[in-house]
Order: structure tokens, then sequence, then C-alpha cells
């Protein structure tokens, strides 16, 4: 039985590249909740189109999957931010939102912190600021932004964010996007 429902849910992945092009879909097997993952495609990145500013080169996510992840060129203002429905969760579970991002070798940029953001349906807000200079250096990371429960009358939008002000230019950030998980 476990067989199958594992077989089961890692078909449910693979079907969810194709159902949320920007999105990842899958079942968490301790909790039996519903995870996603939002890539760094499905963000509104300022300056994300230019160019001189921002790459998109793709990855390997699974054996047949590619995605686009955003790779910081240099910008002075960074911001980056996207919002998901809560609807698709699992009710009366409690959530939390994680950026997963690299930063590369030869870098700069990153000696002030930058500030995660995390705004609930109901309004409230939760922030927090993190230096990436001490991040370990070409290897992905996790940030976690905040945590929320899923309440069946409370559901509607989630949005999430990283700022970093005009201080000076920065290089060498790699974000894939972000993961929303039942908190262990």
């Amino acid at each position: 039985m476990l067989v199958s429902s594992l077989t089961k849910i890692e078909r449910t992945i693979n079907e969810s590249y194709a159902a949320y092009p920007y999105k990842k879909y899958w079942i968490d097997k301790a909790t039996f909740g519903n995870c996603f993952m939002v890539f760094a495609r499905d963000f509104t990145v300022s300056w994300g189109s230019d160019k001189r500013y921002w790459d998109w080169p793709s990855i390997k996510e699974t054996s047949e999957v590619f995605i686009d992840v955003a790779e910081l060129l240099m910008v002075c203002w960074l911001a980056v931010e996207s919002k998901f429905d809560t609807a698709n969760l699992t009710a009366g579970m409690n959530y939390e939102v994680v950026f997963v991002m690299m930063i590369k070798e030869k870098s700069r940029g990153w000696n002030a912190p930058v500030t995660f953001t995390l705004i609930l349906p109901n309004g409230n807000k939760q922030e927090h600021e993190e230096s990436l200079l001490k991040k370990p250096r070409s290897q992905w990371f996790e940030i976690q932004v905040g945590e929320f429960m899923v309440e069946p009358k409370n559901d509607g939008i989630i949005e999430f964010s990283l700022t970093k002000s005009k201080e000076n230019w920065k290089t060498g950030l790699v974000f894939k996007g972000v993961v929303i998980r039942p908190k262990k």
C-alpha cells in the first residue's frame, strides 16, 4: 500500500509540472500536506527582463524537467516578489514559506542585510532582515520568510518578497524560488 501511494505521489509531482508551469506540487510524506515550489519565473523581478541586469539560465530540477532560475548580474535596487493562493494548501496545517537561493563565488554587494517579507491574507505582515554575506557560496540554501496556519475560513492570497535597498551594486545571487510546505 505504501509503495503504491509513493508511486502515486511521484506521478503527481511529474504531472504537476504540466499543470503548474511555474510551480511544482507534491504531497509531504510525513504530514500528507500539500506542498508547492513557486519557481523564479512566477515572480515579478525588478529589471528582470533587462539582460544587462539578470540572466535566466535553465537548470535540471528532476531527471526530465528543467526550470529557469534568476541569476543577478548587477543591480542597485533588488526586488523579487510573488503571490500564492492558500486555498491550494491543506487546511488545519501550519505552513512555512522558504526562499531557495545561492550566492556565487564571485559575488559582491551583500554587506548589508536583505529584507524578507510575508504578507498573510488577513493583512498581517512578517518581516525580517538577514545577511547573505556569510551564507555558503555556490550551493543552494534556504531562508525562512515566515509561517502561518491555513484556516478554511481565512484562506486567500499570501504575498512574499525579497528586497534590498540602493546602498550599493549587487552581483552573484541565483534565485530558484520559494517553497511553501508544512512546518515540521
